[in-house]
């Protein structure tokens, strides 16, 4: 696909956030017969090959939606394996992110997960917290009305304190306390599986995001795949509410 290559050389186009849900992945084990957790440990390889080719794009942040808070409703064999497949890809890829340089962010309610992961979690941040390259944002224990939620109690708590009066608080001020604050909002929200719905997945970041639905299975997510939701992207005009 040269011509691909060609459109995403152009770095002013390139979105400095992108957002994906990884969807599939249970699909793509049933299709070959194969239980849940090969199809997420498949998935495991297309989170690499997807880093690797944001990094090389340069994408200055790639959230990933990899457990979300309604996850847990999954059967238990289901989330203990997924619980076990994030601990180790946490402790198998920090050297790798240290090398290319990619900051790691976990986004979401970690005080759901076990003080083994929650620590684990902590020790690839402390060691990839002065990386200059990407930020890899990984949503774990996630959700949108969470996150909304969450904002507006931390503003509750300062009125309540006497801190702050509530005439203050507009939408400015409520997305100071929304996760990733600090980094720009999503440009291009990318979802595999065919599936067209963002399913509770960064409802405020994403208000004036381009979204991009594919047809392929999280684990057979590759370079083509990434090139051509970047040559959608491409031909969008984003016009913020204006014409």
């Amino acid at each position: 696909m040269s011509d691909s290559v060609e459109m995403v050389e152009d770095s002013s186009k390139i979105p400095a956030h992108i957002a994906i849900i990884m969807d599939g992945n249970n699909r793509w084990a049933k299709q070959k017969f194969l239980p849940s957790i090969a199809g997420h440990t498949a998935g495991a390889g297309a989170v690499r090959r997807t880093v690797e080719a944001a990094a090389s794009a340069g994408v200055k942040v790639l959230t990933l939606f990899a457990f979300s808070s309604e996850n847990w409703k999954r059967p238990k064999v289901e989330v203990d394996g997924l619980m076990g497949l994030f601990m180790r890809s946490l402790k198998k890829e920090q050297k790798r992110l240290s090398k290319y340089d990619i900051r790691l962010k976990v986004m979401g309610d970690v005080s759901g997960f076990s003080e083994s992961l929650q620590a684990q979690i902590e020790r690839v941040e402390t060691a990839t917290a002065e990386n200059k390259g990407m930020v890899l944002v990984i949503a774990a224990n996630y959700g949108g009305r969470w996150d909304i939620a969450q904002a507006a109690k931390q503003l509750a708590t300062q009125v309540a304190a006497g801190n702050l009066d509530p005439n203050q608080i507009d939408e400015t001020m409520l997305a100071q306390h929304i996760s990733l604050s600090d980094l720009p909002e999503p440009d291009l929200l990318i979802r595999t599986s065919g599936e067209e719905r963002v399913s509770n997945f960064m409802l405020w970041q994403t208000a004036y995001a381009e979204f991009v639905f594919l047809p392929v299975l999280w684990p057979d997510f590759g370079q083509s795949h990434f090139d051509e939701a970047l040559q959608i992207y491409q031909t969008r005009q984003r016009r913020y509410g204006g014409r």
